[in-house]
């Protein structure tokens, strides 16, 4: 898993991510940080040197900015990496799993229509995402020497051939 220890939030997520690891009996070691897309290249030769078998990015606005380095990074270094929204496996990743930006742009634009009629942001309720997109891309399952399930294809919001 990567971490931006910068990221408020850094430490539930790995907390979170390391009990549902824990529920399937996997182990998620090591946790890595990077601050700075300067160190993405040690991060992946870390995880080639402990010979991890895979990466977890954590949802971070540095990632997100740096999304074109680590995908190509992680089809350089053979890891297969799965992160937090479809423009990652768009901009080369091996896969995407979050809530639809679309959908979460649509609710927040309901919202400020009621505010704008007059309703009190404070009585308002709290909104959670109802809507997730798995995009599958084919091509860096192919530069990774990956085969894809068939039922997790088909589960695929998107697939990028």
């Amino acid at each position: 898993m990567l971490v931006n220890p910068t990221n408020a939030n850094s430490g539930s997520d790995t907390a979170a991510v390391q009990l549902a690891a824990r529920a399937l009996g996997l182990q998620i070691t090591p946790v890595l940080k990077a601050e700075s897309a300067d160190e993405f290249e040690s991060v992946f030769a870390t995880l080639v040197q402990v010979q991890a078998k895979g990466l977890l990015i954590s949802p971070d606005a540095l990632f997100s900015n740096g999304r074109n380095q680590l995908a190509s990074l992680a089809v350089r270094h053979s890891m297969p990496t799965i992160y937090n929204n479809r423009e990652y496996a768009e901009a080369g990743g091996l896969i995407g799993y979050g809530s639809s930006r679309t959908d979460s742009y649509r609710q927040a634009g309901i919202y400020v229509g009621k505010i704008l009629k007059g309703a009190k942001p404070t009585e308002l309720p709290v909104v959670q995402p109802t809507k997730f997109e798995l995009v599958i891309n084919l091509k860096a399952a192919k530069a990774l020497g990956l085969t894809v399930p068939p039922m997790l294809l088909t589960s695929a919001d998107e697939v990028i051939e």
